[in-house]
């Protein structure tokens, strides 16, 4: 460990004894669970400070009508899915893209690979499964402005993009949330600005701290939180000033504001969200995959046995879940969690079971 991680190790350790409570700081990025793991830092913090894995894996949180939603877009004939590769074995109700092995499903590495494929498909529709957080909704923004440029009609995107902050104030509505202080992830950050925590911080009375991903910077930024804990104090902080600023990204927060607008959306574990996810403007609706085919908002029940939504709201380990490690691997998934390589299940499964603290033994 660096002297400047390990100066931040030992000022959270001053600070807990000085607070003599347990302090549970949520992660809401799934780069940061992944990372937090890789470096260790689970086994170096201080006894009673507990880490809550978040809502911080877009595939983990698209919710289950959503995922069979694409499943029967993949069924058509007169369709091409692309689709990031993070989704092909996220699990439906009745299998996964990869197991439907259909030949019109593409995975693509980014969107301009998408309009790519209708330009060179004429006879098909493309149906881009756009999933992601404000970090990824600028890409889809563009597609569907060079979509509507070009007047790629075959060309259309099915919107799984989903807002953070909303889901933030969603977990601190709950009244049984466990949640003392936010770890804000870095990516989205850069794009929405250490501002947007803003609210967080004022209407919940919770620290919000802005990290980047090597471990003294998460180290700081726990250690900064646990300072903010003892002083009384519930603000907005970013520790990764080199890449975030206050007011993010404008450029790409006004592509996102220019073809989308914020709606009611169901989140897998935290129901359905006021203004938590995004649709497309009304002048961009012929874009709409959900309206082009007639699709409906679908409902569906998580797999059986599966605990995915209640590790997504930071109320369990993985390893509480019965299915983990047993029914449930990386290599027979059960659930979101276990495919996605930021979910925290995945994490736990990879990195937890070696032991530390916080393993699985």
């Amino acid at each position: 460990m660096s002297d400047r991680a390990e100066a931040a190790r030992r000022r959270m350790v001053r600070d807990c004894e000085a607070l003599g409570r347990p302090v549970r700081i949520m992660e809401v990025c799934g780069t940061h669970t992944v990372a937090i793991f890789r470096s260790g830092i689970r086994a170096s913090l201080p006894k009673g400070l507990t880490l809550l894995s978040g809502p911080g894996c877009p595939v983990c949180v698209t919710e289950q009508g959503y995922i069979d939603t694409v499943l029967e877009l993949a069924q058509r004939d007169d369709v091409i899915l692309a689709t990031y590769g993070d989704m092909i074995r996220v699990p439906g109700t009745a299998g996964s893209l990869e197991t439907v092995n259909r030949p019109g499903v593409r995975v693509v590495l980014s969107t301009d690979d998408a309009l790519a494929l209708a330009r060179e498909r004429p006879d098909k529709t493309v149906v881009f499964a756009a999933v992601g957080f404000e970090t990824t909704t600028p890409a889809t923004a563009v597609a569907v402005g060079q979509a509507a440029q070009e007047g790629l009609d075959n060309f259309c995107i099915l919107s799984g993009h989903k807002r953070v902050v909303p889901a933030m104030a969603a977990l601190l509505s709950d009244a049984t949330n466990r949640i003392d202080a936010f770890l804000c992830p870095g990516h989205v950050s850069v794009i929405i600005g250490s501002e947007a925590y803003r609210p967080i911080a004022q209407r919940f009375g919770r620290s919000c701290v802005v990290a980047g991903f090597e471990p003294v910077l998460i180290l700081e930024a726990m250690a900064a939180i646990c300072r903010q804990l003892v002083e009384g104090r519930a603000e907005v902080e970013s520790l990764y000033a080199a890449v975030v600023r206050p007011e993010g990204n404008p450029r790409a927060m006004e592509l996102i504001d220019r073809y989308f607008e914020p709606c009611d959306g169901p989140w897998r574990g935290l129901g359905r969200i006021p203004e938590g996810s995004l649709r497309l403007r009304a002048e961009y609706e012929r874009f709409d995959a959900r309206r082009r085919f007639g699709l409906e908002e679908r409902v569906a029940p998580e797999p059986a046995g599966c605990r995915c939504a209640d590790v997504l709201c930071g109320r369990i380990e993985p390893v509480a879940c019965g299915l983990f490690g047993s029914r449930c691997t990386p290599d027979t998934p059960v659930g979101p969690c276990m495919v996605s390589s930021e979910g925290a299940c995945s994490a736990w499964y990879k990195y937890g079971r070696r032991g530390g603290r916080d393993g699985a033994g």
